[in-house]
């Protein structure tokens, strides 16, 4: 539901300001805390989180840098990187692993006495899409990741944790809400099609939210940051649904000659590309380009 003018009276946290703007500010802490407890579920208990650079760099000029969109740790020294990720990406595994390296790195000791013991380093995605090829079942949408020995199925390492949550798989009403990830899962789905807070949310920590997500009350400058940045959400969407369109149709003229599996990569790289041209063409930077579709910065720049 919109307000009256048709106008949406509370963000999308989908966008990078609305998700910035709920979870990646100082003013704000107290929801994320919120959040990753109820997603923790009794793990442990964050008490409090600082906020750190979320540019990391290589160890030289060559390497590649990672910029995430949350990086945190608690009183424990304890590292959270929280990424809102709406597109798919063929190779979206490989860079959450290759983001956990950071955080694992800056933890090694220049002393000589360094035991190599490691705080734990969580990573966390809020997927606007599901796995492909059906890898979880339709009700399976939270999904907690760790080192295990495949014999017997223990988990070998408990310091390094992957939490995904695939939304498009959640489709709780109000009414069917029990737990406070439930409810956060509801607020993440719905919010922005919200005209009021739901009766369901009565938590403290939604009044915070509902306060800070209402677009009438930011100053005339964050509500025009926020829709150039809800235009650029607006239109990678659109570019995605385009370049799905025309990469399957590549795949599949690639497929009836090579086979099933070399189409749909010929299709899935087709996609890629032409969702890059899309995001070029609308001026947006290289940084959100490569995020969006792993191409390098290099194969951007000849497109």
């Amino acid at each position: 539901m919109s307000t009256t003018n048709g106008e949406p009276r509370y963000i999308n946290p989908y966008t990078d300001f609305g998700f910035k703007k709920l979870f990646g500010s100082e003013l704000n802490k107290e929801l994320l805390v919120s959040f990753l407890n109820a997603l923790l579920d009794g793990e442990q208990e964050i008490v409090d989180l600082s906020y750190l650079s979320s540019e990391k760099l290589g160890a030289n000029r060559e390497s590649r840098r990672a910029i995430f969109d949350v990086y945190c740790e608690n009183t424990k020294g304890e590292k959270f990187i929280v990424e809102m990720q709406n597109v798919f990406q063929q190779f979206y595994k490989d860079r959450s692993v290759y983001y956990a390296t950071f955080p694992i790195q800056e933890q090694a000791s220049r002393g000589k006495d360094w035991d190599f013991r490691l705080n734990r380093v969580y990573t966390i995605g809020i997927l606007n899409f599901v796995f492909p090829d059906d890898e979880y079942s339709p009700d399976c949408l939270h999904h907690t990741v760790k080192l295990m020995d495949v014999n017997d199925k223990h988990v070998f390492f408990d310091k390094l944790s992957f939490i995904y949550l695939e939304m498009p798989k959640f489709k709780k009403s109000e009414e069917e809400l029990e737990t406070l990830l439930d409810k956060w899962l509801f607020v993440l789905s719905n919010l922005s099609r919200l005209m009021e807070r739901p009766a369901a949310l009565q938590e403290r920590v939604f009044t915070r939210l509902f306060e800070q997500a209402e677009i009438a009350k930011f100053t005339p400058e964050e509500r025009r940051e926020y829709y150039d940045n809800f235009k650029a959400y607006r239109d990678i969407n659109n570019a995605v649904n385009t370049a799905r369109r025309e990469g399957l149709e590549e795949g599949l003229e690639v497929g009836m000659e090579k086979g099933r599996k070399e189409g749909i990569e010929a299709g899935r790289k087709e996609e890629r590309i032409a969702l890059a041209k899309s995001m070029k063409a609308d001026g947006m930077p290289v940084s959100v380009i490569e995020k969006y579709t792993s191409l390098t910065a290099e194969e951007i720049s000849k497109l």
